[in-house]
């Protein structure tokens, strides 16, 4: 026997049961457990696969219920490039809510608490949710009773604030106290309209226009209609009423997130340490006190509204890294994406920003330092066979600073990493503060592979490439090109610099006539690997023949 589960959010799954079984006379295939639970055979669980709405977030029975609290995922298509919580804060603080559908992400939020609910036919108010909830998401579990049925659903967000409020006071008897000469002065009357910074009243005088800046208004009662919190309010069908356990989900606007590592480099550029935080940002217009926090790594999909406050529709990149440890975030497989809990509840307040580790501190990892120059970075192969003599000639330029390590577990990591921004320290042995060298973004890097970080140019590294010969034989379709490519260094020490080289004029190529070995990277892309003596140079010559 098979237990089955309520699935179904909005329905109670007892009586969808029953009639499923009714209309292809199967109740013979239905009885309960001692606990009075709904169970089902197999024969007929094929069926109702095809029937029933699953949603694993929603699975419950009656005798195994989830703890009260919350619990908070959130979503991110950050750009680690352009994405600054800072930014919205401020925003936030100037101008309210207005900018949170900039905001790129979500979060999805499980709440699970005792209410009481109304025997028959009833409504029930339920507050302290997110001021930017989509109401169309909200999922309804009765986990003391399955039969509880959401009939209706309000979502009233008219909360209270200066201008409702005299919204609501219009031709109603209201008290201003302004500033007049040295002291104050009282106006009284029926008001008539508040906008633009001014308030008309029908007094015992006549009408009166009374500027609002800095004036003390009082009013009556709070009139019906207008609420403190948003609240979502159902209409519900239940047959038995009373304290019950209740788990809703819903998603809402306002969160996102993004990573942030920070590594310190030895004096040798031979080993680092690596620190790595969540930037975890909250517009919501909710808090969350101890909710249990998670993360999903992949590429999930979400539609957006065409022409929309969020534009087309687009995925999101939600990714998180994760070790085995309560100062970071545990990591599990999940459906075809990842999932990372944090292993501690945590306060999730609004309008704020928060970090929080990634995983623990890593040292002792190796790093590889390269200097690189790539004179036709860019360059492409192109459709037909670029025959111009001037194109790509004499360049100088400085190399790139690079620093890569392998994302393994036998060079102390091996975790998937999210994409993010890495900045990188290392120490001044002067007075051993330290200081920042470098920093670039990373694409979602998964575990047994290579990070690589571009931290700027070398100051002391000098490279020239000259073109000392081209020929040209259309008849014979072939062309030759020579290069000179000098590299020189100006540091008290050695220094190793790969220089690569684009063969961008064809696809069919032969070098001849080098003077240094070099490695082919891809089809059109060579190397060589120098070791530049300290106040020294190397030089590197090479022929390339091309033909079509």
């Amino acid at each position: 026997m098979t237990e089955l589960r309520d699935y179904e959010a909005h329905l109670p799954i007892g009586a969808l049961a029953q009639d499923f079984a009714a209309d292809f006379d199967l109740k013979r295939n239905l009885s309960t457990d001692s606990k009075g639970t709904l169970m089902l055979s197999m024969s007929l669980l094929s069926l109702t696969a095809s029937t029933l709405v699953y949603a694993a977030s929603e699975t419950t029975t009656v005798g195994d219920k989830p703890a009260e609290g919350v619990s908070l995922t959130v979503y991110s298509s950050a750009d680690p490039a352009g994405f600054d919580p800072q930014r919205f804060v401020q925003q936030q603080r100037m101008s309210g809510m207005d900018n949170v559908w900039g905001v790129p992400g979500f979060g999805v939020v499980k709440s699970v608490r005792k209410l009481t609910i109304p025997k028959g036919l009833g409504e029930l108010a339920f507050t302290d949710v997110a001021a930017w909830i989509d109401p169309t998401t909200v999922s309804f579990v009765d986990l003391d009773d399955a039969k509880t049925t959401v009939l209706e659903q309000n979502f009233q967000f008219d909360l209270v604030s200066a201008s409702k409020l005299m919204e609501k006071f219009l031709n109603r008897e209201v008290v201003l106290r302004v500033a007049e000469g040295d002291g104050a002065a009282t106006v009284s009357g029926t008001l008539l309209s508040a906008n633009q910074g001014q308030a008309v009243l029908q007094t015992a005088q006549g009408v009166k226009i009374v500027p609002m800046n800095g004036a003390q208004v009082q009013l009556g009662e709070l009139p019906g209609g207008l609420l403190t919190k948003p609240t979502l309010v159902w209409k519900l069908a239940s047959e038995s009423g009373g304290e019950h356990l209740v788990r809703t989900t819903y998603q809402t606007a306002g969160m996102t997130w993004r990573a942030d590592y920070n590594i310190v480099l030895d004096d040798a550029d031979r080993s680092g340490a690596i620190t790595a935080w969540v930037t975890l940002m909250n517009l919501s217009g909710a808090s969350y006190r101890n909710a249990e926090l998670k993360l999903v790594a992949g590429e999930v999909n979400k539609v957006q509204p065409r022409g929309g406050a969020f534009g087309a529709p687009r995925r999101m990149a939600v990714e998180a890294a994760a070790m085995a440890d309560d100062a970071g975030f545990t990591e599990k497989e999940f459906s075809d994406f990842h999932l990372y809990t944090l292993p501690r509840t945590t306060d999730v307040l609004q309008n704020s920003t928060q970090q929080i580790a990634l995983f623990p501190p890593i040292a002792g990892f190796k790093v590889k330092r390269e200097l690189v120059m790539d004179f036709s970075s860019g360059m492409l192969t192109p459709g037909a066979p670029i025959l111009d003599r001037d194109f790509g000639v004499s360049t100088k330029q400085n190399p790139a600073i690079l620093v890569s390590f392998e994302n393994k577990k036998d060079n102390s990591l091996g975790m998937p990493l999210p994409a993010g921004k890495i900045r990188v320290y290392k120490e001044d042995s002067a007075d051993g503060t330290l200081e920042f060298v470098g920093e670039d973004l990373i694409a979602h890097t998964p575990r047994n592979e290579t990070v690589k970080i571009r931290l700027g140019e070398a100051f002391d590294v000098v490279g020239e490439r000259t073109r000392t010969d081209f020929t040209i034989d259309n008849a014979a379709k072939r062309m030759t090109e020579t290069f000179r490519i000098e590299v020189r260094n100006q540091k008290s020490s050695a220094q190793k610099v790969r220089v690569m080289e684009r063969l961008y004029r064809w696809t069919n190529w032969k070098i001849e006539n080098q003077n240094t070995p070099f490695e082919k990277l891809e089809s059109g892309t060579i190397a060589f690997d120098l070791d530049v003596p300290s106040e020294g140079k190397k030089v590197v010559e090479y022929k390339v023949t091309y033909s079509w």
